[in-house]
Order: C-alpha cells, then structure tokens, then sequence
C-alpha cells in the first residue's frame, strides 16, 4: 500500500492490556469502522512465529479498509506477514540498514526525539516520523516527555510527515494545536473506551480538526447580517467555525429580524461591498466563498465582478431568490444579473425547489423533474447544481448534478419546526469542506450530515420559526468534557 501522509491522521497503536470484554482483532475492527487511518501492531510478549501468524489476520483485516498495517520494531515479522510497514524506536536497528533492505515501498516510520534525531531517520529514508511522548504515558511511564514547541520544532525542521504520539485523548488533543503534525497516534484513547467504535469516530472528528489548524483552511461568506443569529452571516460564521476553517464575511446588508420575521433591510452600497472583499483577499485569501442572499442587481454585479478580479475558487451560491412561504426576495433584475453574472462562476449552486422551477423556468413535482431542471441548469449556467429536495417534494433528498453525472443524497425529514437559516447553513457546510480540499460528493453529504446533526439536536428558542444548533457538536465535546472532570 503506497505511503501518504493522510494515513496518519488518526494512528491506532493496539496494546493488549485493554484486551478482555473484546478480543484485540475486534478491537481492532471496531477502531477501523470508527475510521482509524493506520494501525501499528505492538506485541512484546507473543513468540515470533505467533506474532506472524497474528499479522497475517490482522493485515487481511486493516486491507479490508484500506488502511495499511504497521508492525512495531520488528522487521521479521512485518516482513514475513506481508505487513506494510515497520516502525523502529530510536534504539532500534538503523532506518538505513532496513531501507537497503526492504526498498523504496515498504514503510518505515522512526521515532523522534529531537531535531538531530528527526534530521537524521529523514536522511536514512524514513517516511514518517513518530515524535513524542507529548503528554505523560500510561504506556510508556518513563517516556520523556517534549514540549509542544519542540514537537512543532521538529515537525518543520524536516519535509516528512510526522504523528505526534504519547498520552493524547480527546480532552488534552486540542492542547497541540499548532504542533505542526499531521496526525495523532493514540493507544489508550481508543483501545480502553468503552465503545471503540463510536470513540474513534469522535477522535477522528477531533484529529481533523487539530491538523487542519496548523495550517486551518479558510473561506469568505458574502450575505446579509441576521440579528436574530439564526440565518445570513451569523449562522455562515457559525457553521463554518464549527466545520473546522477561519471564517471571513463581506455584509451586503443589515437586517432588524428575529424569529417572527424581518423588521427592516438596510443595504451596503456596491463601494463598501466591494471594499470589504478587495480587503478579505488582499490578506487572508479564502480557500472557498459562499454566496448567500443579494438583493439588488447592482451588488450582484459587484459581487461577480471582485470574484472574477481576484480569481476566486470554490464558489458556492445559494441563490435566495424565494422564501418557503413563496415570497419573492429578489428583483426580477437582479434575478437577470444573478444569471448572467454570478450563476457562471460558480462551482456549485444550491437552490431550494421553487428555486430551481424558477431557474429552469419549469414546474417541479418529483424526482424525475429533479433530473430534468438540475441537467438543464447545470448545462445552462456551467456549474454543478444541488437541487435541495424540500419543499414537500421527494422528502429530504438532495440530488446533485455535475460534469452530466447524478448523485442522489438520501436524507431522513426531521420533525423539528425550527428550521430558520437550513439553506445558509448547508451551503456554509459545503464551502467549508470544499476549502479543506473534500471533493464536491463528499463535502456535500458531510455537509448534509451536519445539517441534520443541528436539526435533530432540537434547540428551541423564539416565538416563531428558531435557529437550529450550530454548535451541536461542540456542546457534545463540552459536556463530555465536563463529565471527565468531575470522574
């Protein structure tokens, strides 16, 4: 299996003290449909040719989800397993002496301790490195330990990847934000819970997002400010906080509004707006732009002609056009100007059912008109289109068309009456997934799969229509965390 860095994000090294409840092979399976991204096997105790005989399981197990199999130290037996790599501590045989012998697709990780020491296992042909112990080890209890400003020193003093390793959980994960690794080796965290499978799961979520902050992606919403905090900039800043990239916005207006409806609109003019772009780009470039609600032809106009001065990427519009009650929101010119203007420099639209039937100027009453006007947008304007399948029609199934390709999203109605800021929070979802390099399939259904996770989290504030739980996850995070101090 050919060696990427991506393999390191969440690293599963097994220790058998956690064996009992579980067998250490279901253990490692558990960790694996939990989303595990490597597997280093460690045994101190078994006699060789069962540690072989063990490998050999154990590999076919990891190939089953593509993940590939470490062995710790022992070169024999990863040798003779067919295992995909070695692992070698710094008292181990030489990474060079192995790599002469193995070649160049066998895998070797070393240990790493120092700057020295990272230097020198990059020059005898090491892929990755493990630096470490970051936290104190309850596996290893004479580890020495390193500060997080060394571990950052060593990630960038060489060009390999590296996982930090040593005493990580959940809670003190986010301690090393900014180490500059790109993954996070645990043993403990995973093999001691309780529920493997569901604790890796929230591992993974918690790894991706300290490796995407040593070098945190970023995107730019451009819409409307909604008091209420539930829609708009407010609930894109929000979402794309919590889905792991630096949020940026352009106002195009303010709004007085709460849960009961709208109060008053006060626009930006297209000079200010374009002001507020032209200084988001000339520093911090966003690595995806979400486009919400423009109510006048001249700040769309604004909009389409700064995104195409600084050579914008990853656009999404969500092209508000009309409300759920069926209320139009947008002049009839400024709908032309979106067409013209904005439609074709996006890399994905996402428009509600009254949206798309106005589009692709046709009525649609199911799946098959869903085929008909997402192709027929698409074609026309040259973008991807995910055509939201609310609005009583094909319950909550989303379908995408891209490069004359379809893909349906299946998705469960929740019956949740607070469903304020859906359409800017899903779009907000899918830009940011796009920003940290998702292809536009997945950054949809992780997207959806956030959105549904805000729903269902049943947050009920305000006498009329209220926001959803942005932070849903994060509130999981702080009670777990709440309830391991008080343990």
């Amino acid at each position: 299996m050919k060696f990427n860095k991506e393999m390191l994000l969440l690293y599963a090294v097994t220790d058998r003290a956690w064996v009992g409840r579980q067998t250490l092979y279901e253990q490692i399976e558990d960790a694996l449909k939990g989303g595990v991204t490597m597997v280093q096997l460690r045994e101190k105790n078994l006699d060789v040719q069962t540690f072989i005989e063990e490998a050999k399981t154990i590999k076919e197990l990891c190939h089953s989800y593509q993940v590939p199999l470490i062995i710790n130290d022992n070169v024999e037996v990863a040798l003779k397993s067919g295992a995909d790599g070695v692992h070698l501590g710094i008292e181990d045989v030489p990474v060079d002496k192995v790599r002469k012998n193995v070649g160049a697709d066998f895998i070797i990780g070393a240990t790493a301790k120092t700057i020295e020491q990272a230097k020198c296992a990059e020059a005898a042909g090491a892929d990755y490195l493990g630096v470490g112990a970051v936290f104190p080890s309850p596996t290893k209890k004479n580890a020495i330990r390193i500060t997080k400003s060394q571990l950052k020193d060593i990630c960038q003093a060489v060009d390999i990847p590296a996982v930090a390793i040593g005493g990580i959980t959940y809670e003190n994960m986010q301690e090393i934000i900014g180490g500059g690794m790109d993954g996070v080796a645990l043993v403990s965290a995973i093999f001691a819970a309780e529920n493997i499978q569901e604790t890796t799961a929230r591992l993974k979520t918690q790894a991706e997002y300290i490796v995407n902050a040593k070098s945190m992606k970023t995107a730019l919403t451009i819409a409307g400010s909604d008091s209420g905090g539930g829609a708009g900039i407010q609930a894109d800043i929000k979402t794309m906080t919590t889905n792991g990239v630096y949020a940026m916005s352009a106002i195009t207006a303010l709004t007085a509004q709460n849960t009961t409806g709208v109060r008053g609109i006060m626009e930006v003019t297209p000079a200010f707006l374009a002001q507020q772009i032209d200084a988001v780009f000339e520093d911090i470039r966003p690595d995806a732009v979400k486009i919400g609600m423009v109510s006048s032809a001249e700040l769309i106009d604004c909009i389409a002609e700064r995104l195409k001065y600084h050579k914008a990427g990853n656009i999404i519009v969500d092209p508000v056009m009309i409300a759920t009650s069926g209320a139009r929101l947008i002049s009839e010119d400024a709908i032309d100007v979106l067409k013209t203007e904005l439609l074709p420099l996006a890399t994905v639209i996402t428009p509600n059912i009254p949206e798309a039937e106005k589009l692709a100027n046709m009525e649609i009453h199911g799946k098959a008109d869903m085929l008909t006007a997402t192709k027929k947008i698409g074609d026309t304007y040259g973008c991807a289109v995910l055509c939201k399948g609310g609005h009583s029609i094909n319950d909550a199934n989303d379908l995408l068309y891209s490069n004359n390709t379809y893909q349906w999203f299946e998705g469960r109605r929740i019956n949740n009456p607070n469903t304020h800021g859906t359409g800017c929070t899903l779009s907000s979802a899918i830009a940011s997934n796009l920003a940290k390099g998702f292809e536009l399939i997945d950054s949809v259904q992780r997207a959806k799969e956030y959105v549904s996770g805000a729903l269902s989290s049943m947050l009920d504030l305000g006498q009329g229509s209220g926001p959803m739980n942005h932070g849903f996850d994060l509130n999981c995070r702080f009670a777990d965390f709440e309830m391991s101090k008080e343990k």
